[in-house]
């Protein structure tokens, strides 16, 4: 398998975690590179559903190091009660490490996070309230509380005297928040901080001596392309770089230690909170793509936006992260539909473009140019090979290749493991003939 990214194509929520699960059975460590517990991933095991935040999908592998990055930003109250599950259901937990350099989300991040988003009514972006931005904000800043002050008494008084009084002052005098006592934070961290020292690494050390042994190393990004904090629809995004080079910064690596870069999309599109959607479905579609998919989110229970596939962004998105194969996802979700939109181009101001806009105000006016596939109309839900595809379902495999101009190589068809089909020849998309149907 090599070193592998995978990474979000489009607004997050593409099913990375199934991906993921699958490509852990080659990998002997599984790195997630950043986020916090505002990503989701839910994984279907032998009928269990489980739904995991921060902690990697490898850690279902027993023999799998599970290493979570410099890059991410640790709820540890979250991370504990998602380690309590994984024992609760019988799962191995010993391979699970944890960056010292990684920083901490602190209560009064949580507090800020959803005060502000509530002070910007109407221009709300739609954050998860769980205290990402805040956190990654105060990283900035030089001010933030880290994985390793957590393991000192001392040491965590010491950084957190400071940004506690002007955290205090800011929810009291502008939010009317009560402020936080400080013994009770200290107190309720240092504890936190005892329970997970044994999972406590050098992030760098360790996953260079993996390198340096030639183990597979699997890179797991959270959120999606469209969300990422430089290249994404801002101020409609995420506070960390999801992308594939945010694998290098969040987790310590070069760049030529990576040897391979999958993009996961939906076979058609959907995106949580605020923001433009060129190809958004409202109505009975809207509707049945929800409940055929399932489309609400892990983190928040909130209803996600459904539209039809756009491969305006996915060009976007394989430009970005350098794609070299993609993962399609939920195609199962389309079977009983006649006809498929597929975004090909976008109208902006009368003019047909071919590129994704870099304002969220030119994004919001683009009209989506379509073409229009044929449905295929039946369950592929048991398909385990290409051969037993309808095809029809080929022919929209082969035409989101071309569109996109790279290789599918993994079809997912349903939640479970099983429900995937791992193509030995990648589809090929450029100028290939669509089957006579």
């Amino acid at each position: 398998m090599a070193n592998v990214v995978v990474i979000g194509a489009q607004w997050g929520d593409e099913g990375k975690g199934k991906v993921t699960d699958l490509l852990s059975r080659s990998a002997d460590m599984v790195v997630r590179y950043q986020g916090g517990v505002n990503a989701g991933h839910t994984i279907v095991v032998d009928g269990r559903v489980l739904k995991l935040h921060l902690i990697p999908s490898g850690i279902l592998y027993p023999y799998t190091i599970c290493l979570i990055g410099p890059g991410t930003v640790i709820d540890p109250k979250v991370m504990l009660g998602e380690l309590d599950m994984l024992l609760a259901n019988k799962i191995d937990i010993s391979g699970l490490q944890l960056a010292s350099s990684a920083h901490v989300t602190m209560p009064y991040h949580r507090l800020l996070d959803s005060a502000m988003e509530k002070r910007r009514g109407d221009r709300r972006i739609g954050t998860t309230g769980r205290g990402i931005g805040p956190t990654y904000a105060d990283k900035s800043q030089r001010s933030g509380i880290r994985v390793i002050d957590l393991l000192d008494e001392q040491r965590l008084r010491d950084r957190l005297e400071e940004p506690l009084k002007e955290k205090n002052k800011l929810l009291q005098t502008i939010y009317g928040i009560e402020p936080l006592d400080e013994e009770s934070v200290v107190h309720e961290y240092l504890e936190y901080g005892q329970r997970l020292s044994k999972h406590v690494v050098d992030c760098v050390q360790v996953i260079h001596k993996a390198a340096k042994s030639r183990k597979n190393i699997l890179f797991e990004g959270a959120q999606g392309t469209l969300l990422d904090l430089d290249h994404g629809t801002y101020p409609y995004v995420t506070s960390s770089n999801p992308v594939s080079g945010g694998a290098c910064i969040g987790a310590g690596v070069g760049p030529t230690l990576i040897d391979r870069v999958i993009g996961v999309a939906k076979a058609y599109c959907t995106r949580v909170g605020k923001g433009p959607f060129p190809t958004e479905l409202s109505g009975n579609l809207n509707d049945q793509l929800t409940k055929r998919g399932g489309e609400f989110g892990t983190t928040t229970g909130r209803r996600r936006r459904c539209g039809w596939f756009d491969g305006v962004i996915g060009r976007y998105a394989v430009q970005v992260n350098g794609l070299d194969c993609l993962a399609i996802t939920k195609l199962d979700v389309l079977d009983e539909l006649d006809e498929i939109q597929v975004c090909v181009a976008y109208e902006l101001d009368g003019e047909r473009v071919e590129y994704f806009p870099s304002s969220s105000d030119d994004l919001a006016r683009c009209k989506p140019i379509f073409e229009t596939m044929k449905g295929w109309q039946c369950s592929i839900k048991k398909c385990r090979k290409l051969e037993d595809l309808p095809k029809a379902a080929m022919n929209y495999l082969y035409f989101l290749a071309d569109l996109m101009e790279v290789p599918i190589a993994i079809v997912s068809l349903g939640a479970s493991r099983d429900q995937t089909i791992v193509v030995e020849d990648p589809i090929h998309g450029p100028k290939r003939a669509l089957l006579s149907t």
